[in-house]
């Protein structure tokens, strides 16, 4: 089974990547044991190498500069930190790795602003059980797959650097938003995100005030909107 191995520069990416003799390497992340075991059993069987396994986007992020796998196979939807997100901490941490998104979201913005992430595979899970192990093989050849579900045009849009969607909110007010809709009080938050209690809700009154919402619930509504949380 091929391995991802950096070999030089490419158009549209930072690296092309060509596939060697050993074994692909995978880091699975995904909040439901029964889906990360499936997985898990159907790559081995197909002679991958599952070398961790996360049940929150943060947990991840850790397991990845840890381990440094190849394949990071991301769950969109995770908690405390959502698939995307993990997505651009991962690359920073281990810039060899390949992440791949598992979702259920096909609308255009949501697969532009992945693949502008640095996302190199976007897979939908009605498709996985058939694209998986094709998805792997691509991103290691240094290209970028997307389900069938999702229309090519995409692709094109995105190499002819199509405009996305922008998010009025850093990255730091996407995490605190996640984490407000997912329930979490001030002080959880800041123990979370390492932060004062002070510093999470200056975030959350600076995000309210970009956003024009003044409950929780309009946060709950972006963030299931932006695809941070499942509805």
């Amino acid at each position: 089974m091929p391995r991802c191995r950096a070999a030089g520069p490419s158009y549209g990416f930072p690296f092309r990547w060509r596939a060697d003799a050993m074994t692909t390497r995978i880091l699975i992340a995904d909040d439901h044991v029964i889906v990360r075991q499936g997985f898990k059993l159907m790559l081995e069987r197909d002679g991958f190498e599952i070398v961790g396994e996360a049940d929150d986007g943060r947990e991840a992020v850790r397991k990845a500069q840890q381990l440094r796998p190849d394949v990071a196979l991301l769950d969109l939807a995770m908690p405390l930190l959502n698939g995307i997100e993990a997505a651009k901490q991962i690359l920073n941490v281990s810039p060899g790795t390949k992440p791949i998104l598992l979702t259920m979201f096909a609308e255009r913005h949501q697969v532009l602003a992945a693949l502008r992430a640095g996302i190199t595979g976007y897979l939908l899970k009605t498709r996985a059980v058939e694209d998986l192990e094709q998805a792997i093989r691509e991103v290691c050849r240094g290209g970028v797959y997307v389900s069938h579900g999702v229309g090519r045009d995409v692709l094109q849009e995105y190499a002819a650097n199509a405009e996305v969607r922008s998010d009025p909110l850093t990255a730091r007010e996407r995490e605190v938003v996640q984490l407000v809709a997912e329930g979490k009080t001030t002080k959880e938050i800041a123990t979370i995100l390492g932060i004062s209690v002070k510093t999470a809700d200056s975030h959350r009154s600076n995000i309210m005030e970009k956003l024009d919402v003044h409950e929780a619930a309009g946060l709950v509504r972006y963030a299931i909107r932006q695809g941070l949380i499942q509805p």
